[in-house]
């Protein structure tokens, strides 16, 4: 029955990749025997239940081998039906071309983009090692699962998988097996072309267990792999990495080539395949006795999770607050920071990256699922929670896993992503940051946050040339634009204090991800702000009556309208201050209020902010003015290049009056 179920997989994806007439065969095809042998003997799952807590994660990087996953979650009764299989990269399908999270029933994150799955996989390791040690005490292991991925030459080649591996192997996350699916071909053809370092040595140099598995010379071999596997979850001291030799495409007349990488078979070499493999079973069917097979592993999941049920029970009578906080953190909601006054309480100018410092400081007592850090970067962008004499933060580590700051190196890739996997593992509530120039380095994952809509926070600290003497390489131009290009990412940059709290209310209470992008530089407090700020858009600073002009900004050039504002009234122009801390949160509002705060009727207005103008423009209107960068920076003491790139009170007077007079 092994073999035929081993079969079975290969068969169902290469039909539905020939049915689709689009996908990637090449993969299941080869790799057939070590997920068979994964998901039947050691990933524990409950089908009826696929979001227990408890469970085994399994991440399939190499996204583009999807078949694998939905032939598995097919045969595996996680409500795939064959009518899903026929329907592949088809429209409205439970199967699109690569997993989707939230998609599919089973998928535990989106991939496909190669090296993220990969990383994402650590940073699940991350959170079950951080729960356990948080939650579990002796007796009772409320959190004690692995995470599992399978990757390809594709992920390892991606930088992002160096920066990941080096993370884990460091952090010494030996819950976290990967299969390295080592077949030697990419779409261009044999590997060798590009990509000839030693892989193990490399893994072994990362800190981890490399164990190997030659499925060439012993196809389908079972055992080898599921002795490999065992000896994986022995080491816990370690990650490891099983590198498993197969050959890409197995069974068909194109095994071995490139050309079954990214194409169908074909139906005549998809016909040969299938007699060569003894394979009868009509087209999309299987033998009922592979079934009866294949579900046994769901059943015996549903045992486990009965026990597990049944050991919580009991911790719930010896550790209640514990449980409660257990459940609470798997939960994953916040709620009800909106009543803590202690979050809006600034009085002196400081920069938003100080005032997130503060709020940080005041929520993670509050939000004891909040975990996170820098990619090297905390002194800087302020992002460490910090003990005090009634919390203990503490430093995630091999040392002490229940600690909540994280310490991520010089990795933004893998920084970004690993947030991700925590996020998606569940129990706790993920962020990370770096300078605003860097995100540069972490706009893939930051995307898949968005495309998966899962609430990671990035704090994005040195906003603009306010970096100053550092030059152009640093100073943010474009990114304020490029992230608010991206859908579902909520993009906050605050003008003071309280902005900064409403930003990280919104952050830690809505759905998607939220970047919050933070000056280096002192600005003032407000009066007139507060949880408004929530809205996306409000009326800062107004005068009496309807204005001539409309002052709209975001962080740190408020404060030149405020500026400005104060001029033209001595000139007897009256105008109204608009902050626009996130366009996103704005846009959602209803009409009505929109127009309460930017009134069509007032065609005279200015848009200021040290970035990109293409943001403004549907602001400006057609008689508005924008002051903004449409250049790169220059090496320089900030006030000077403030001024040089026309950031002042009087330039933003000059174009009020220019707009007055189109």
């Amino acid at each position: 029955m092994k073999q035929t179920t081993i079969n079975a997989i290969r068969v169902l994806s290469a039909e539905a990749i020939q049915k689709a007439n689009s996908g990637h065969p090449g993969l299941p095809l080869g790799s057939a025997p070590v997920a068979y042998t994964l998901w039947q003997n050691f990933l524990k799952f409950n089908n009826k239940d696929p979001k227990w807590d408890n469970r085994d994660r399994f991440i399939l990087s190499a996204g583009h081998g999807s078949m694998l996953q939905y032939s598995l979650l097919y045969l595996y009764g996680f409500g795939l039906k064959t009518e899903d299989l026929q329907n592949f990269r088809q429209l409205g399908s439970r199967t699109p071309g690569h997993p989707e999270y939230g998609h599919t029933v089973g998928v535990e994150t989106t991939t496909g983009p190669l090296g993220q799955g990969i990383a994402n996989a650590v940073g699940m390791a991350v959170a079950e090692a951080h729960l356990s040690a948080t939650f579990n005490r002796e007796g009772f292991p409320v959190v004690d699962h692995f995470t599992y991925a399978l990757v390809g030459d594709g992920c390892l080649e991606e930088g992002i998988s160096y920066e990941a591996c080096s993370f884990a192997g460091s952090n010494e996350l030996g819950k976290l097996i990967v299969f390295y699916d080592d077949n030697d071909i990419t779409i261009e053809g044999d590997t060798d072309i590009t990509f000839r370092e030693d892989v193990a040595a490399r893994f072994k140099a990362q800190n981890w267990q490399v164990l190997k598995v030659d499925l060439v010379a012993n196809p389908d071999n079972v055992a080898l792999i599921a002795n490999a596997i065992r000896k994986a979850q022995r080491e816990t001291r370690k990650p490891s990495l099983i590198i498993c030799k197969t050959k890409i495409g197995f069974g068909s007349p194109l095994e071995g080539s490139e050309k079954c990488h990214g194409s169908p078979l074909g139906a005549e070499n998809l016909q040969k395949m299938k007699e060569r493999l003894g394979w009868t079973s009509a087209p999309f069917e299987v033998p009922a006795e592979v079934l009866k097979h294949t579900r046994t592993a769901g059943r015996r999941g549903a045992k486990k999770q009965r026990a597990w049920k049944a050991m919580f029970a009991e911790y719930e009578k010896q550790y209640p607050e514990l449980a409660a906080a257990y459940r609470a953190a798997m939960k994953g909601e916040v709620s009800g920071l909106e009543a803590a006054e202690e979050l809006f309480d600034f009085a002196k100018p400081m920069a938003t990256r100080q005032t997130s410092q503060a709020v940080l400081q005041k929520i993670a007592a509050r939000v004891p699922a909040l975990m996170g850090g820098s990619a090297d970067l905390a002194p800087s962008n302020l992002s460490a929670m910090k003990d005090t004499d009634t919390a203990v933060y503490g430093d995630f580590g091999p040392q002490n896993y229940a600690g909540r700051n994280m310490h991520f190196g010089i990795r933004e890739h893998a920084m970004a992503a690993i947030a991700n996997g925590m996020q998606l593992h569940g129990g706790v509530r993920a962020y990370c940051a770096t300078f605003f120039i860097f995100s540069d380095y972490c706009k893939h994952a930051m995307r898949l946050s968005a495309l998966m809509d899962i609430p990671v926070i990035y704090l994005l600290t040195h906003d603009s040339i306010g970096v100053g003497e550092d030059g152009p390489t640093h100073q943010p131009v474009e990114q304020l634009i490029a992230l608010r290009s991206i859908p579902n990412m909520r993009v906050y940059r605050p003008a003071d204090g309280k902005e900064t709290a409403a930003a990280w209310i919104s952050a830690l209470e809505g759905k998607g991800p939220s970047a919050l992008v933070l000056t280096r530089q002192t600005l003032p407090q407000y009066a007139g702000s507060g949880l408004i700020a929530r809205k996306g858009g409000y009326i800062l600073d107004d005068c009496e009556g309807k204005p001539d002009v409309l002052l709209i900004a975001s962080g740190s050039e408020v404060e030149l309208c405020v500026g400005a504002k104060a001029a033209l009234a001595e000139e007897g122009i009256k105008a109204r201050v608009v902050s626009m801390p996130c366009m996103e949160d704005f846009e959602k509002q209803g009409k009505r209020y929109k127009e309460s705060v930017i009134p069509s009727a007032v065609k005279a207005r200015v848009c200021v902010e040290a970035g990109s103008s293409y943001s403004w423009y549907r602001y400006a209107g057609d008689k508005g003015e924008i002051v903004a960068m449409d250049t790169f920076g220059a090496s320089a003491p900030a006030p000077l290049l403030f001024e040089k790139f026309g950031f002042t009170v009087q330039n933003v007077v000059e174009k009020a009056k220019k707009s007055l007079a189109k």
